[in-house]
């Protein structure tokens, strides 16, 4: 299975995601914020990083700018985990988005809504796998 990295600050979030990716016999490493996602990507392979858009200290946006524009980093599909409406998103067969530049331009390859469709949620990791 694969290797993915979840990036919450709010511990019960983050064990729910853990919780559904581990059933699915997935490893997971936890990040609790932006500064410990990076030392955990650049130190580890992984094959998708899950991570919260809203964070303090970094926000998911900076860390995936960051992740983005590192040579190690920058081939891991990334999606965003986000409480926010993403109104007018579209995402196209190539799991590119279409609507939100500001997403776009960091390099989410996708995103996820909360609360948290777990059949939605299987769905979309399956496709990034």
């Amino acid at each position: 299975m694969a290797n993915i990295l979840v990036v919450e600050d709010n511990s019960m979030n983050r064990e729910f995601v853990v919780d559904l990716l581990e059933v699915e016999g997935h490893k997971v490493s936890q990040a609790e914020n932006g500064f410990q996602a990076l030392e955990f990507a650049n130190k580890n392979e992984f094959d998708l990083i899950l991570m919260d858009i809203q964070m303090p200290k970094m926000d998911g946006l900076e860390v995936l700018q960051r992740l983005k524009s590192s040579e190690k980093t920058r081939d891991i599909p990334a999606i965003a985990i986000t409480a926010h409406e993403m109104k007018g998103m579209m995402v196209l067969p190539s799991w590119k988005w279409r609507g939100d530049e500001k997403f776009v331009s960091v390099g989410c390859d996708g995103y996820i809504s909360k609360p948290i469709d777990i059949i939605e949620f299987k769905k979309t990791i399956e496709e990034f796998l």
